[in-house]
């Protein structure tokens, strides 16, 4: 909870070249959530990350790295919106 974006998407930069990196913050507080979203210039790369940094550690906290679940996709995925 303790590192910031850019620190993290430093992180993930190591593995290789970082489209986008998003982290999630409470709407409220604006604080962080402990979880974000990084987006890869390609599938290999992603895989090298899950492969390389997932349960590694940061700041005293390990890392779980994986695919981004598509919640909201499914049978209601064609209604649009």
């Amino acid at each position: 909870y303790n590192a910031t974006e850019e620190q993290l998407e430093d992180v993930f930069r190591a593995v290789g070249q970082v489209v986008s990196f998003r982290l999630v913050k409470n709407a409220d507080t604006g604080q962080p959530k402990g979880f974000g979203f990084c987006e890869f210039r390609d599938a290999q790369t992603a895989e090298s990350a899950i492969r390389n940094l997932n349960n590694t550690e940061m700041n005293g906290r390990m890392l779980r790295i994986d695919y981004a679940s598509n919640i909201g996709e499914g049978k209601d995925r064609d209604r649009g919106g």
